[in-house]
């Protein structure tokens, strides 16, 4: 894939822009059935072959649904719909093989040999464009104002429904949480009230017959049942103990489960930069659940960022692990490269929040805000970053996060 000779464009509300991308998030292994019917309608509304939504974080355009082209991700310079997301109205590309910008793409030099598109943002309520829904086609096509009128109507309900989802998403995991307390609640205190009434009647019964021995007996069993309901409520309350089976909620991953979005999500940019990508779990902790809020758009974005700076036949890995706490767990995530490193004054800055731009070890545009954003999502769920670095051997990011004990 040939690099850009231009600077790519940069909205300049990029932090806000990347912020409400964040806000939904979004799992984007997970969202093609949702939009597939709005995907089909833009193509037959535009009379193309092609019509795919695309959702662009600091580094990468990910294609959530899509029609008649079978396309997953790729590199944000390398895409036409950043463009789009600097435009507040629709942006056309009669010939893309006649523009300078886009004439050496693969997707325009090789199969499928795309000629035409046409874009809208997707915009949220507080004017980000997170994204682009784009129609394309081999040949040129005309895209008359109601045509444009019926395709901007389609983005907005996509930008609906990416709300829809994250607020259905939260009601079952308020309902899921209710659900669960009551009936643990109801189950785990039967038992020992249970048995303090059955000690009751047992000394009632027997009246005047109960020895004094028998009575203290009695009385110590009754103490007992009476301290497990409190050890019980402390256990509702506060308590982890992890399971085999553990049934995961709508809002939780463990390691095996992010490990496997990872590996979907970031596999291909590895195979395209001839990295060597591993996601290693512990062993002892990796089914114990933890919140997904805002993960994948934490690792996703220093994932890439490796990537990013680390040369051809180079390494990022990906280790996590749970530390066990009495009252609350912490989730530690460690983004390992074997890239350039960085010094001093560039870890400050990065952990300052106010991380420049720099480019790739393969020409890749540099965008100065995607690790500002980890470091802003980070602090924002009451975690911690650090990061150790070596120049010229590598660097690795430490983000511990706590979890509270389900």
């Amino acid at each position: 894939m040939s690099q850009s000779t231009y600077q790519s464009p940069m909205p300049v509300n990029e932090m806000d822009r990347l912020e409400a991308l964040a806000d939904l998030d979004l799992d984007y292994t997970d969202l093609q059935k949702s939009f597939s019917e709005l995907t089909k309608l833009a193509a037959k509304v535009a009379g193309t072959d092609i019509s795919m939504i695309n959702l662009i974080d600091m580094y990468t355009q990910w294609t959530v649904s899509n029609f008649g082209l079978d396309l997953d991700q790729m590199p944000r310079e390398d895409s036409v719909c950043q463009h789009t997301i600097m435009q507040d109205e629709g942006f056309e590309v009669n010939d893309l093989s006649a523009d300078d910008k886009f004439k050496d793409k693969f997707y325009v030099t090789d199969a499928p040999n795309l000629k035409y598109y046409y874009g809208l943002p997707l915009q949220t309520s507080n004017g980000s464009n997170i994204g682009a829904l784009c129609v394309l086609d081999t040949q040129k096509k005309d895209i008359t104002p109601e045509k444009s009128e019926m395709l901007k109507i389609i983005a907005d309900e996509i930008v609906n429904r990416l709300r829809a989802i994250k607020a259905i998403q939260k009601l079952k995991v308020d309902l899921k949480e209710s659900n669960e307390k009551q009936k643990r609640v109801a189950h785990d205190i039967r038992g020992p009230v249970g048995g303090i009434i059955g000690l009751a009647r047992i000394i009632a019964e027997q009246g005047d017959e109960n020895t004094l021995d028998e009575v203290l007996e009695f009385i110590t069993m009754i103490q007992k049942s009476g301290h497990s309901i409190l050890e019980l409520a402390d256990e509702i309350l506060s308590a982890d103990n992890p399971k085999k089976n553990v049934k995961l909620g709508a809002d939780e991953f463990n390691q095996l489960l992010l490990k496997e979005k990872l590996e979907k999500l970031y596999t291909p940019q590895a195979i395209n930069k001839q990295i060597n990508f591993k996601v290693i779990t512990n062993a002892e902790t990796e089914v114990i659940p933890f919140s997904k809020n805002k993960l994948l758009q934490i690792i996703g974005n220093l994932v890439s960022n490796s990537m990013k700076f680390t040369p051809i036949s180079g390494s990022v890995t990906v280790r996590m692990e749970i530390k066990l706490r009495e009252h609350n767990n912490d989730l530690h995530i460690f983004v390992e490269d074997t890239g350039v490193g960085m010094d001093d004054a560039k870890k400050a800055e990065i952990l300052s929040g106010d991380c420049k731009s720099t480019d790739g070890t393969c020409g890749e545009n540099g965008y100065g805000f995607g690790l500002a954003l980890v470091k802003h999502l980070v602090d924002g769920l009451k975690g911690s970053m650090n990061i150790t670095s070596v120049q010229g051997q590598g660097t690795t990011f430490e983000i511990v996060l706590p979890q509270g004990k389900s």
